[in-house]
């Protein structure tokens, strides 16, 4: 549950939003937000991100143009700003807590949008005070969706599939690679498989693989060509694949949570043969028994 509503259903509602209503976000809505940002800004793997919500001014709209079709997130009242510092799962697990923040402002009726780019020298970083230290990975748009998108926005989503997913042959495996897993066998997960297989990722390229080994199960990442990383600290851009694993990781454990399904984040390769130099191996989810 979140927010007294179903986590699950909360998933399903959630996508993205590129035109907003001009009203400010409430009072109440942004208390309720910041507290909540607050009490869960600590990734599964331990890395504590630094979360500020901002209002939005025309100045900071202006700034998105530059960052190719963020230019035409239109009307955004908010802004929700982060910052790492450097370590290992860094960038998972903000990927993990502002997924877990996006679905909660989803449960308070707003919008929101990922936004990644090279934020390390914007007017963002400035309104967040970014350290030295840190790697700020992405921005969310938020605020109250206007109920009807524009043509642009509908191009923008047809140009990124957005409404198109890879098949479960694809994403979820039994015990190696070349196995696809059946929901039969998936049993009580099949759900938590669904969820994570409608996770928001960058330019809708799912990198998430999951191998179901006994009772449990693989996640890897299946990099994009054109999507390695390269000189992301130094140039401040941020490995968007690895924010995508925290989504999944934030479905597939927010979703096994409310199914009563308990279970811990390990990190433990498994001696599984990988398809290509592309695959890697990320973290494990273990059952806790009862």
């Amino acid at each position: 549950m979140i927010n007294g509503q179903s986590i699950i259903e909360v998933i399903q509602a959630r996508s993205s939003c590129r035109t907003y209503q001009e009203t400010p976000i409430t009072l109440s809505v942004q208390q309720q937000l910041t507290e909540f940002m607050n009490a869960h800004a600590v990734g599964p793997m331990g890395t504590r991100v630094r979360l500020l919500l901002v209002a939005a001014t025309e100045e900071d709209r202006q700034a998105l143009k530059g960052l190719s079709t963020y230019g035409f997130i239109k009307g955004a009242t908010g802004f929700i700003l982060g910052a790492i510092p450097h370590g290992d799962f860094n960038q998972e697990d903000f990927g993990y807590v502002v997924e877990h923040v996006i679905l909660y402002a989803t449960s308070l009726g707003l919008g929101t949008c990922w936004l990644g780019g090279t934020f390390a020298k914007s007017r963002f970083s400035a309104k967040l005070e970014l350290r030295e230290e840190e790697l700020p990975p992405a921005v969310i748009a938020t605020g109250y969706c206007a109920a009807k998108r524009r043509v642009v926005e509908s191009i923008i989503r047809r140009q990124a599939n957005a409404d198109q997913r890879l098949s479960w042959e694809r994403l979820f495996f039994d015990g190696a690679f070349d196995v696809p897993l059946s929901r039969d066998v998936a049993g009580h997960f099949a759900t938590v498989l669904d969820m994570v297989q409608i996770g928001p990722s960058a330019s809708n390229k799912q990198p998430w693989r999951i191998i179901k080994e006994g009772e449990t199960w693989h996640l890897f990442m299946q990099r994009t060509p054109g999507y390695a990383k390269r000189n992301q600290v130094l140039l401040g851009i941020a490995d968007m694949q690895r924010l995508d694993m925290g989504i999944a990781m934030c479905h597939f454990a927010l979703a096994a949570e409310e199914l009563g399904l308990r279970g811990a984040w390990v990190v433990r390769e498994p001696v599984i043969e990988k398809p290509d130099a592309l695959t890697e191996y990320i973290v494990s989810w273990k059952p806790i028994p009862a």
